[in-house]
């Protein structure tokens, strides 16, 4: 796929708010707190680069944030047993 389309970056705005609203802290750590709210920026920021239409650069903190959750899954700062199908860990 060369470009990206509306129902893709819909599709991944999907999966990241699933993930964001599954995902809890294991414990209360500084890493973990760091790594949620890095995570939910880079949410907001993809929403705010959605709405000026710079779909590309929206996917890619999308991507980014999807990242640092799925880091922190493997990690274990977080449970994601309620969203397996999310992500890689355990």
């Amino acid at each position: 796929m060369k470009e990206i389309t509306k129902e893709r970056l819909e599709k991944e705005f999907s999966r990241m708010k699933k993930a964001l609203d599954i995902i809890k802290i294991k414990s209360k750590t500084k890493e973990a707190e760091e790594l949620l709210d890095l995570a939910t920026r880079y949410y907001n920021d993809a929403k705010y680069f959605q709405e000026k239409g710079d779909w590309a650069t929206a996917f890619g903190a999308l991507n980014y944030a999807f990242g640092l959750l799925d880091g922190g899954a493997k990690l274990k700062l977080f449970d994601v047993s309620k969203a397996k199908d999310l992500f890689i860990a355990d």
